[in-house]
């Protein structure tokens, strides 16, 4: 089978899940909103979510749109930045302009195959700055593990600040008491504990050859490599400012959204918060672009603040449209017609002062 058709065919699974997610998703969300209907007298054939989704999109106030749009771009030239200072150390120097362009033609290229976008984001780079592609797919790999770690202490903050309602919230959807919940969480933490200790004691300093335990052991060392290599970075103050600076606009991009739809509009920053991480955990299931994930934990999260369905299944379809499809795409193509172009140029320019 060809290198194509499997790319394909993964599009087409990838494709039907998250379609299938959302098309699951929205059939929940038109059962509620019939019933409100219902409970409002208003007639059923009057009454359909498509519509209202079009008039909620209608009613979006553009001037934070575009403002989220703005701050979507900053943090993708954090990214590109701190990109740069992890290519720095092996001797390399991209225009910061081919980095933010390789980094945007890989998110365009997500919205069609899940993480194939990391290949042609180093494609790219190799292509205009002539780095071996080798090399910088170890520098994308550290930018995902920086990512996974900056997540985790997302979701730790997230945690520390909702407990209470995320957990009563858990708690009644599982019909475990918030004390259970507790529970679980200390005795997970021990468990993870004494895995990381077993894991260390019976894979990392094993010397089996057992083909499974050598995998396991290269991916951990690794990883491991990985976070070491930061420690090479001329300016480490630097990568975590970047670091830092790349989750508070992913998180502001949530929060001021809820100014642009007047039913999230007095929502605060801790419900901005806690709709940010469901969102970025949807994100993290490989659909193309998150779609079906995203909408299904966007809602969820703004059902833990007493948001009506059918608004809350709006605010992440606007959420969504804005960033991963309208944003991603007329970028996207930007700069896969502008890099061309700019290279050719600068190479002109080059040649020309020699």
């Amino acid at each position: 089978m060809s290198t194509k058709l499997k790319d394909f065919l993964k599009f087409l699974i990838f494709l039907s899940i998250g379609l299938l997610i959302l098309y699951l998703l929205y059939s929940k969300q038109n059962a509620a909103h019939l019933a409100e209907c219902a409970e409002l007298g208003i007639p059923e054939n009057e009454c359909s979510l498509i519509d209202k989704i079009v008039s909620d999109f209608k009613s979006v106030n553009v001037l934070w749109i575009g403002l989220i749009c703005i701050i979507f771009m900053l943090s993708n030239l954090l990214r590109a930045w701190r990109w740069n200072q992890l290519l720095d150390p092996l001797g390399y120097k991209p225009k910061i302009i081919n980095s933010l362009g390789a980094i945007m033609l890989g998110y365009f290229t997500n919205l069609a195959v899940p993480r194939i976008g990391e290949v042609v984001r180093a494609a790219s780079l190799a292509k205009y700055e002539n780095i071996p592609a080798e090399k910088i797919f170890g520098t994308i790999v550290v930018d995902r593990i920086l990512d996974v770690i900056s997540l985790l202490i997302v979701i730790g903050i997230a945690f520390i600040f909702s407990f209470e309602t995320v957990g009563n919230y858990i708690a009644e959807k599982s019909n475990i008491s918030i004390q259970a919940l507790i529970y679980f969480f200390i005795i997970a933490s021990i468990l993870g504990l004494v895995g990381l200790w077993i894991l260390k004691k019976f894979i990392i300093d094993s010397e089996s050859t057992q083909p499974f335990f050598l995998k396991i052991r290269k991916l951990i060392l690794g990883f491991k490599d990985g976070l070491l290599s930061v420690l090479k970075v001329k300016n480490l103050p630097f990568l975590i400012f970047n670091s830092i600076g790349i989750w508070l606009m992913y998180y502001l991009m949530t929060y001021l959204c809820f100014f642009a739809f007047e039913p999230t509009s007095e929502l605060g920053p801790v419900a901005g918060l806690v709709t940010f991480v469901f969102g970025s955990l949807g994100m993290v299931i490989p659909s193309p672009g998150g779609i079906g994930t995203y909408q299904w934990l966007v809602t969820e999260a703004l059902l833990i603040y007493n948001v009506e369905y059918s608004d809350a299944f709006s605010f992440s379809n606007i959420m969504f449209f804005t960033i991963q499809i309208f944003c991603n795409i007329a970028i996207g193509v930007f700069f896969y017609l502008f890099l061309p172009f700019y290279n050719r140029k600068s190479d002109e320019k080059n040649l020309s002062t020699e």
